[in-house]
């Protein structure tokens, strides 16, 4: 007859498993967040290539009409508009990312005068609270990085931050 301790059992105790199981979670503990901020940097990356394309929309706007006014649909084209106005459709999509979803951006236009123009991309959604991006037909660009809501100045923050 055999003891019961010549048969050799395989397997892991749980001691090793729970050991495995905590080093995996540290893991994750470290990597989770530093992947939700590559996230949010990929979105705003794409919105502000967006914004790009929006700007060039808006030259070949001016192209073909000899202003700005109007690029928001607005007929007909108020004189000045300082508030925030979505494009027309005929120009460029009002939301980012253009192809793909979900949308985390809109796409703005914000004091639209006849030689001049101010565009945005407000976060909304799982990019809500990561500030606004500006461009101006000057080609100056800014982050309200930290949501402050506030105008952008030249020298404040910039996309390459």
């Amino acid at each position: 007859m055999r003891s019961m301790r010549a048969v050799q059992e395989r397997g892991f105790t749980l001691i090793e498993l729970m050991i495995v199981v905590a080093i995996v979670a540290i893991i994750a503990a470290i990597a989770y967040p530093s992947y939700l901020d590559q996230v949010k940097s990929t979105r705003r990356g794409d919105a502000e290539g967006a914004l790009m394309s929006f700007s060039n929309a808006m030259e070949r706007y001016y192209t073909q009409n000899g202003t700005y006014l109007g690029a928001d649909g607005a007929a007909p084209p108020a004189a000045f508009s300082a508030t925030l106005t979505a494009p027309a459709a005929s120009v460029f999509p009002d939301e980012a990312p253009i192809d793909g979803n979900p949308k985390s951006y809109n796409l703005r236009i914000y004091n639209l005068q006849a030689n001049s123009y101010v565009l945005r991309a407000i976060p909304k959604g799982p990019q809500a609270g990561d500030g606004y991006l500006e461009l101006s037909s000057t080609g100056a660009r800014g982050w309200d990085s930290d949501n402050s809501g506030g105008a952008l100045s030249a020298s404040e923050k910039s996309w390459d931050q």
